[in-house]
């Protein structure tokens, strides 16, 4: 049996009067996701006129179900407070599984309908030809 070292997540948040950035360094797993939202629902609650909240997220290594998980309810409370949510520098990772998922749009985009996040280091999986289409997988293709 194989042991794993325990997996990280380290933040590093840098904030002016405005605005916030956390930077994410490590895997947003089952692990270590909570430690985002804390971080984030902390800010929230100590900065009420708080405008911007970048999330750079080019030091991401893994990203499973929790970790987007967490990115869609950070979203929704930075909603409710009325801040922008940015993610700034996306590994292509991160984009493809955004992409797949049918969230990038939700995530990158300000409740006006404007895209507030910049693509981080790779092309866009949407026009690169990187992107999978759902489809079925079952040996009758209907699963």
């Amino acid at each position: 049996m194989t042991m794993l070292p325990p997996a990280h997540l380290r933040l590093t948040t840098v904030d002016t009067e405005d605005t916030v950035r956390i930077e994410l360094d490590g895997d947003l797993d089952y692990d270590t996701a909570d430690s985002l939202l804390t971080a984030v629902t902390a800010t929230l609650a100590a900065r009420p006129r708080l405008t911007d909240l970048h999330l750079h997220c080019a030091g991401l290594g893994t990203v499973d179900s929790m970790g987007l998980s967490v990115l869609l309810m950070i979203r929704r409370r930075v909603d409710h407070a009325g801040v922008r949510l940015h993610l700034d520098g996306r590994p292509t990772t991160l984009e493809r599984l955004l992409t797949i998922t049918g969230s990038l749009d939700y995530l990158t985009t300000s409740p006006t309908g404007t895209a507030n996040s910049s693509l981080g280091t790779g092309e866009d999986p949407r026009t690169s030809g990187e992107a999978m289409t759902a489809r079925p997988t079952g040996p009758d293709s209907t699963t």
